[in-house]
């Protein structure tokens, strides 16, 4: 990643407090959509620790997945399956294969699923997202490329807060820490 990429994130970057009866700031990412350079940049730095591994495919979930999911398989040259939750009102037509994520860091279980057709034995996976808290998601999507045969090679995120161990084993690797945006 270039210095000066970092740099943009860092600046475009806040937090926001909800207010009254919330006990954390929540994160605020748009002013990163918002900017070119670093629209840009995002892709090719996400995927940048993955490009020895060769990934055939890059899954992301929704909502911000399928935003910076399109910029990494874009950066490798190869195909992108989404990810869906039954919530967001846009489940794909077709077989899905679902998996349920263990608890997140608000102690919910998310569902994902991908359409069965597009992801197989065979497909080398990158996962990519914007932000990996507690890995929950993370292995949601690895057990749905188990599902599927495919072969999990690990997930890029803008950010990833992890305890190195669950990072290693998650093969996640992020661009900025939480402490890059205190």
């Amino acid at each position: 990643m270039t210095a000066a990429l970092r740099t943009r994130l860092v600046e475009l970057f806040t937090w926001v407090d909800p207010g009254p009866g919330s006990s954390h700031l929540v994160s605020d990412t748009s002013g990163w959509w918002r900017d070119p350079e670093v629209l840009t940049g995002l892709g090719p730095a996400l995927v940048a620790p993955f490009r020895a591994t060769r990934p055939t495919v890059v899954v992301a979930p929704a909502v911000t997945g399928l935003m910076l999911g399109p910029l990494a398989a874009t950066a490798l040259g190869v195909g992108f399956v989404p990810a869906h939750k039954p919530g967001d009102g846009r489940l794909p037509a077709g077989p899905l294969t679902w998996a349920q994520s263990p608890p997140d860091f608000r102690a919910r279980q998310v569902d994902l699923a991908v359409r069965a057709d597009r992801l197989g034995a065979g497909d080398r996976v990158l996962m990519v997202d914007d932000w990996v808290a507690t890995g929950a998601q993370v292995r949601a999507v690895r057990d749905l490329c188990a599902a599927r045969g495919a072969h999990w090679l690990g997930v890029a995120a803008v950010v990833v807060d992890l305890p190195a161990p669950i990072a290693a084993a998650l093969g996640a690797h992020g661009l900025l820490t939480p402490d890059d945006l205190a």
